[in-house]
């Protein structure tokens, strides 16, 4: 699985986030192979996965912004045997931990707001060895090479992305994608 991710990512390293339903028409039309679920609830989620994947793209889906489901084992089993995304992100350390353990595709996601988020997040990457890392905001190459040299683990950086800059700047500090919800650089 990691290495199909990677694949992908080196063809095209632009993932379109989608944090609402009226943007996934426009995901699944744009050149991203992959897109990151940011939405959606426990009526709509399967179909949401079922249309991203008949349009040959990977989802992996956001299990902390889902609504209707909780946030724990039994969700994931559900989510993951009865849905099929091709992976799950979450923040949350116990839910990286149980993926790992069911053999799914995890991304954790770190928000890093100062010098302790940091350190705290780099911490928790090596208790819980997900499989990639979102780092957030995406906008700080030195940061993102920090915690590549501190982890090995793939980086996506993701959010407050904005132009081609910071695209090029997060790739050349070590992350593998980028992750964002601004369509203009989906067809970069």
């Amino acid at each position: 699985m990691r290495e199909k991710l990677v694949r992908k990512l080196e063809a095209n390293p632009i993932i379109a986030a989608v944090n609402s339903l009226e943007k996934l028409d426009l995901a699944i039309d744009s050149p991203c192979e992959i897109v990151f679920l940011l939405t959606g609830n426990i009526f709509n989620l399967k179909q949401i996965i079922e249309r991203v994947k008949n349009a040959n793209m990977d989802i992996y889906v956001h299990i902390d912004l889902l609504d209707g489901f909780s946030r724990d084992m039994t969700a994931l089993k559900y989510i993951y045997e009865n849905m099929k995304p091709d992976g799950i992100i979450t923040t949350k350390c116990n839910l990286v931990k149980m993926a790992k353990s069911m053999n799914i595709y995890v991304i954790q996601r770190l928000f890093l707001l100062d010098s302790l988020s940091l350190e705290t997040g780099i911490n928790s990457v090596h208790l819980t060895r997900p499989d990639a890392i979102e780092v957030m905001p995406g906008i700080m190459p030195k940061i993102t090479k920090k915690i590549h040299d501190a982890t090995n683990i793939p980086i996506i950086a993701g959010g407050l992305i904005s132009d081609k800059e910071d695209v090029i700047g997060s790739l050349k500090a070590g992350a593998v994608a980028i992750s964002t919800s601004k369509e203009e650089i989906w067809y970069m």
